[in-house]
């Protein structure tokens, strides 16, 4: 099972891997149950927590994971984690709890790297929690019939003022530029994005851009092609396989400028 997000009314969405019917019971180490509620179309699965048979919420969920749960690595990742992922998978800047996946860009900065970089540049945070539909291949022939998923984003009011601002804005990874691009679209600065950029939906506040190498087929591909256009980002990958740079989470990355 992969938790993929809270919901109302101690109700949680998740992915289960395996077929499974409504009203299924499913059993995990330390007393843990879940029920299954009902079955989304997307392929969520919408649960219930039991701890000793009593209904939980997230808080106490999070806890008994922490004990039982395994660092959902991405998919391509082909071993089982280990201890040292505890660290590497996740930024130096994370607070909030949410997200299914690492912003990967944001993977390579130290303490030491950050706080030098705060010495120079002024840095502002906002937050999205990456969801699992981040991995969802685009399979529609024309890429503007593809249905993006909905991910939870928050900026702060300082953050907020920045996009505002006519200054110019170097996005880390493509999680802080769908969010910039959201809320410089609509102006709503807590909320779902289904934004999905890509060579006919150019960004329009975004001007500088870190982020990994992609996926094939996937929207975050197509979010970079959204920047320097399909050639250029055919040119730019073709150099990377020459040169055998390392691709997704664990990988290298290229700076838009």
């Amino acid at each position: 099972m992969l938790l993929n997000s809270p919901l109302q009314n101690r109700e949680f969405s998740v992915y289960i891997k395996g077929r499974i019917k409504i009203n299924n019971e499913l059993f995990f180490n330390n007393e843990l149950t879940a029920k299954i509620i009902s079955l989304q179309k997307d392929g969520t699965r919408i649960v219930s927590f039991y701890h000793n048979n009593q209904i939980i919420g997230s808080e106490e969920l999070f806890n008994i994971l922490e004990i039982i749960g395994h660092i959902p690595l991405p998919p391509y990742i082909k071993r089982k984690e280990n201890k040292k992922d505890e660290t590497e998978y996740q930024t130096v800047f994370s607070k909030k709890r949410g997200a299914v996946a690492a912003p990967t860009a944001s993977l390579h900065f130290t303490d030491e790297m950050f706080q030098k970089l705060q010495m120079r540049y002024k840095t502002h945070f906002l937050t999205l929690h990456i969801g699992a539909g981040t991995f969802k291949p685009v399979e529609e022939k024309f890429i503007k019939n593809h249905i993006m998923h909905s991910e939870f984003y928050e900026i702060p009011m300082s953050t907020c003022e920045v996009i505002s601002s006519n200054k110019p804005l170097l996005a880390v990874g493509t999680t802080v530029a769908r969010t910039v691009e959201c809320y410089a679209k609509s102006g709503i600065k807590i909320g779902k994005s289904d934004l999905f950029l890509h060579p006919n939906n150019k960004p329009k506040r975004v001007d500088h851009l870190l982020t990994n190498f992609h996926l094939p087929k996937s929207t975050l591909l197509m979010l970079v092609a959204s920047f320097i256009g399909i050639e250029k980002t055919l040119e730019i990958y073709k150099i990377a396989i020459e040169k055998k740079y390392r691709f997704f989470s664990y990988g290298d990355a290229m700076l838009i400028i």
